[in-house]
């Protein structure tokens, strides 16, 4: 046991490295996302249509990637798609033409993703080994990835170029991802069962409301999340004349703000649960929406986003944690369902506010999300699970 207990320690420290080369993609990849409109001579809606083809490609990996860490394992899954993440941004930013972009956007989807599921599978298969909750840190990571990712960023292409800073970044996450790998969690060999009955094969899209309501809510939550990512540096230089860095301090603090919260997440989860905790979070998140909605300067909406993300920072980790615990499907098939419903929040319906923005403005945009974070603390009582009750059947659920 000591020994388990000792592989599992270090394997909560590799998956946290693996959350920080992540989320240091996702950061280095905010400031580069103004740069795209006059290299390549888009428009918002068609920089829109392309941050869609990259939310394609991440959901439709992450809808099968459930069934590739049912079959392979997710230490096997998780190494070979953090590995292929590494030229996924230099891919992106080389593009020479419109055609080739939006390919590789789609590959680079594609990647962070299975990646994505990967390791929330496997900081759930962690939580259990440990006995203790460690999603809300392990987010943490991404959003410490992502705050250096974005702040350094955003510096080196003020100095360097687009070109640097994105070699850069393949660089740095190699470094992460081939120094953690050794340490993942390996797979617990399957006890064999003489005459026992074959397992029942998991459906891809599985008939349980619990489920996809968990999904909905990390969409909820995802949403103003994504147009932070996305729109933030636009929304400040268009808006408010902010140059590239200032512009790319919005989601840097934002990320910094989830970053500080999300390591004091697991403590908050255990004192107040997690059912009080996302309500609480839910509100906070939705006033620092509504701050940068209304803000008149750079200053006030980096204040705002900040707001936010200390807001923000704990819901999705909290209904990763009650996917995890799902008291009827296997951790793997449940979280693969909520992260893919999830990021069409962060990588699909951010698409969509290229065109709300173009038409209407950010600001009517940015207000709209305040309100959808206030739907979440009216439903938060739906992730009463991620406290770890995986024996208690969720409300309404049919007994087989």
């Amino acid at each position: 046991m000591m020994q388990v207990d000792e592989q599992a320690r270090r394997a909560r420290w590799a998956v946290a490295a693996m959350f920080l080369a992540n989320g240091f993609v996702m950061g280095a990849w905010a400031p580069q996302i103004p740069l795209l409109m006059p290299r390549h001579a888009v428009a918002e809606s068609a920089l829109g249509l392309l941050i869609l083809v990259l939310g394609l490609g991440a959901v439709t990996a992450m809808l099968f990637a459930g069934r590739l860490i049912g079959r392979f394992g997710g230490r096997r899954v998780l190494s070979l798609f953090s590995l292929a993440l590494i030229p996924a941004l230099p891919m992106v930013v080389f593009s020479p033409n419109l055609w080739l972009l939006a390919l590789f956007m789609a590959v680079f989807g594609a990647m962070a993703g299975c990646m994505d599921v990967a390791m929330n599978a496997q900081a759930v298969v962690i939580e259990q080994r440990l006995n203790r909750a460690i999603m809300s840190s392990s987010h943490g990571f991404w959003s410490l990835g992502g705050f250096v990712g974005g702040s350094f960023g955003a510096w080196v292409i003020a100095h360097w170029g687009s070109e640097v800073q994105s070699l850069l970044t393949a660089g740095v996450v190699a470094v992460i991802v081939i120094s953690a790998m050794p340490f993942l969690l390996p797979e617990e060999p399957k006890p064999v069962v003489v005459d026992a009955a074959p397992a029942p094969r998991t459906r891809l899209f599985p008939k349980d409301v619990h489920v996809w309501l968990l999904g909905f809510l990390a969409l909820a939550s995802m949403v103003p999340e994504g147009a932070v990512l996305d729109w933030a540096a636009i929304y400040m230089q268009k808006e408010l004349g902010s140059d590239v860095f200032v512009s790319g301090l919005g989601f840097a603090l934002f990320a910094g703000a989830m970053a500080l919260m999300r390591f004091l997440g697991d403590t908050v989860r255990n004192r107040f649960g997690a059912v009080r905790t996302l309500r609480i979070s839910g509100w906070l998140g939705a006033a620092g929406m509504m701050g940068g909605a209304v803000a008149t300067e750079s200053w006030m909406v980096i204040v705002s986003f900040f707001v936010a993300g200390l807001g923000i920072a704990n819901m999705v980790p909290i209904l990763f944690s009650a996917a995890g615990n799902h008291p009827r499907l296997p951790s793997a098939s449940a979280i693969s369902i909520v992260t893919m419903v999830g990021y069409c929040g962060i990588l699909v319906a951010p698409s969509t506010i290229g065109f709300v923005a173009e038409h209407f403005g950010f600001r009517p945009t940015y207000a709209g999300l305040s309100l959808v974070l206030v739907l979440v603390v009216l439903l938060a009582a739906r992730a009463a699970d991620a406290d770890g009750a995986r024996s208690v059947e969720p409300v309404g659920a049919k007994v087989a």
